[in-house]
């Protein structure tokens, strides 16, 4: 029997909740679930169940294999790839019928369309086109040349909507965003029958104007914060607890950890985690980040290694014992709080997640 000293919990019926919750700030649009990453790193399998469950029937994943692991479970829904075709997945885009390639640049249309020549058929496919991201999508001398031979570059393809993506709608008032819907809506100006998407999560919030047909969210249906400037408007979704292995008192002038990080100024008490930059907890943390016990903040003494970690509990009354949890992720700290004391995001927190600790999925009532 598999023992796990720390435990993942992820509440699928929150998951739930906020998607319902952002299909109904997006009503007139399809509320869609992007689930690259395993899910945000919180598993896919389960994900897409409850997604399912809650209405979702279009979802996107960002590789084909990602595409295909889902394929087959659910005959209604559409996955969109959204790193385009690399070379020879035609023939294996086009074998799935639930499974669409979205195209980045001039040569994923011209692949698609020679294939779709060959088969003798229109193929379905999103085009993304980029408004100022730099990254995936048309730019704009391709943009200009597929304006300028539309009908011809086009042809045999069957564009289930067209698509680009923020860069900075989760902060508030960047001119960015209004000068990327801007460029977008010049965009479908040209493309008046196709359906259109913009919005990822933080853009669902920023504007209705922004909506279109389909929305995008990712990382505010696993409770990460779209609006930073504000409180977090989503449920929470994870939370984290590792075992303490350890107690131990040391002296002043002791160190503790690799490279003797950290020297104790005073007689210190420490409890030592099963947790480390293998279970995804980042060595960045060391000696800045807090765990906690019973909603009190234990700072991080040294350096955060593989497996372990060692906080200060001297300040405590009432003092945890070896084989107590402490909380990483939950009430007192949330994903997005322990990624801003790392200097990141709360995704890098989430896909960080590794497959060491035991996970606990609240489904009561999901499906």
């Amino acid at each position: 029997m598999l023992r796990f000293p720390s435990i993942l919990h992820i509440d699928l019926k929150a998951l739930q909740s906020n998607y319902k919750m952002l299909s109904t700030r997006a009503a007139m649009s399809e509320t869609c679930g992007v689930v690259k990453a395993d899910a945000y790193g919180l598993g896919a399998d389960q994900v897409v169940r409850a997604l399912y469950h809650a209405g979702c029937r279009t979802f996107f994943v960002a590789h084909l294999e990602e595409a295909l692991q889902i394929d087959g479970q659910y005959p209604d829904i559409k996955i969109y790839v959204l790193n385009g075709l690399l070379t020879g997945e035609a023939e294996e885009f086009a074998a799935h019928e639930t499974i669409f390639p979205v195209l980045n640049n001039l040569q994923d249309v011209s692949v698609w369309q020679n294939f779709a020549a060959r088969q003798q058929k229109k193929l379905p496919a999103a085009l993304h086109i980029d408004t100022g991201m730099n990254r995936l999508g048309l730019g704009t001398r391709e943009y200009e040349t597929l304006l300028s031979e539309k009908e011809q570059i086009l042809q045999g393809i069957d564009i289930k909507f067209i698509m680009s993506h923020f860069s900075s709608a989760d902060e508030k008032n960047h001119p960015e965003t209004p000068r990327q819907a801007a460029r977008f809506a010049e965009i479908m100006s040209h493309f008046p029958r196709v359906p259109a998407s913009l919005s990822n999560s933080a853009g669902i919030f920023v504007s209705p104007d922004y909506h279109y047909d389909l929305v995008r969210p990712g990382m505010a249906l696993y409770g990460l914060n779209p609006t930073p400037h504000t409180d977090n408007p989503m449920q929470p979704v994870v939370s984290l607890q590792t075992r303490i292995l350890n107690i131990q008192t040391i002296k002043a002038g002791e160190s503790v950890g690799y490279g003797a990080a950290y020297r104790a100024e005073k007689e210190e008490t420490l409890a030592t985690v099963n947790l480390g930059y293998a279970d995804g907890f980042l060595r960045c943390l060391s000696n800045k980040g807090h765990l906690y016990w019973q909603g009190q903040a234990c700072p991080i003494r040294g350096r955060v290694s593989m497996d372990l970690v060692t906080v200060s509990i001297d300040h405590l009354g009432e003092k945890p014992q070896a084989g107590d949890m402490m909380e990483v992720i939950g009430l007192s700290q949330s994903a997005d709080d322990l990624a801003a004391a790392a200097g990141t995001i709360g995704y890098e927190i989430l896909t960080s997640l590794g497959n060491r600790y035991r996970r606990e999925y609240v489904q009561e009532d999901c499906w």
